[in-house]
């Protein structure tokens, strides 16, 4: 058998993954969130699981189809296995915005503990259909279900999004009875990519999410778009050549209070693209003379471990939670 078939045959415990529905009872049982956090290389995956090893913090690390032909399946599914073994801690690997039923499959059967079916873009009965074949295939072999009810604006990889349509509170229940998902992504004024807010005013729909969360009383619930956007990273980017202009994220105190209203997974990707930028243009620019990539790919890392503690511990709340 081909290396390659061995691979997408491959089962999730085999690889020392556990799939996302005991962290996520956890998380909601003691108000913290556990975070979702996307990796494009390994610089960023030992990154982040120093970081969650030194803050003893559960993870789900995700990916998403971009970054899975970006990497390379077998690649990526040989990368994860290496890490965990040399880093010990419980590691969720989740399908980010999954589009379609097919890519939910085939990260299933390739070793994915957990798998995010994005059908927000479709109506609500189509939703519902999608959303519970994937649940159904899922399932079978063990692997948790993530899906989204109401849609966020922003470029998420493959995913555009052009209007934010916010979840409908009346909608939820039925939704989750209908397709049998184990956590569910909700709109409430996040959005995709390094600017979110139109001013330091806005705050997110605390109301709908109050609302939702009264619905759900004990449903995991997923916050996604919620990168901070570090005005540091901006202003050292910029410093160093960049022209990033007016970024802006959601506040940390919005996340926190958000955790504390039933959301217990916030997903973070811009903000550790923007470590990375810092890191490697500071680097050069300190070191016009190197051309190792590991000087300035260390440098990055170095930055995106550090960020990712700190979420760890004044973010998410999930530091020595494991």
């Amino acid at each position: 058998m081909a290396i390659y078939d061995i691979v997408n045959l491959m089962k999730y415990e085999e690889l020392g993954l556990v799939n996302t529905q005991e962290m996520l009872r956890d998380a909601l049982a003691r108000g913290y969130a556990v975070p979702g956090y996307n990796f494009n290389n390994l610089e960023q995956l030992q990154a982040i699981l120093i970081a969650c090893l030194e803050t003893e913090s559960p993870v789900i690390l995700q990916v998403s189809n971009g970054a899975r032909k970006y990497v390379g399946t077998n690649i990526l599914m040989s990368m994860v296995a290496g890490a965990i073994k040399e880093y010990r801690i419980p590691v969720a690997l989740h399908l980010d915005h999954g589009a379609d039923f097919q890519i939910c499959k085939d990260c299933c059967d390739m070793g994915f503990s957990s798998v995010m079916i994005d059908a927000s873009d479709k109506p609500f009965d189509e939703n519902v259909e999608i959303s519970a074949r994937v649940a159904e295939y899922a399932h079978a072999r063990g692997v948790s279900v993530e899906a989204e009810l109401g849609a966020l604006e922003g470029i998420e990889d493959e995913k555009v999004g052009t209007q934010t349509h916010y979840t409908n509170p009346a909608d939820v229940v039925r939704f989750v009875e209908q397709t049998g998902v184990d956590s569910l992504a909700i709109s409430i004024g996040t959005s995709h990519g390094a600017y979110k807010m139109k001013s330091p005013a806005d705050t997110l729909r605390f109301d709908i999410l109050e609302e939702i969360a009264d619905a759900l009383p004990h449903f995991p619930l997923v916050l996604h778009g919620a990168s901070s956007v570090p005005e540091n990273l901006v202003a050292e980017i910029n410093k160093y050549g960049g022209d990033i202009k007016g970024a802006r994220g959601i506040p940390v105190q919005q996340l926190v209070r958000a955790r504390q209203m039933n959301i217990c997974k916030i997903n973070v990707d811009s903000d550790f693209r923007l470590a990375f930028t810092a890191g490697v243009r500071r680097a050069l620019a300190e070191h016009p003379e190197a051309f190792d990539p590991r000087v300035y790919l260390s440098a990055a890392r170095d930055m995106i471990k550090e960020l990712c503690k700190d979420k760890n511990i004044n973010v998410m709340g999930s530091a020595g939670k494991i």
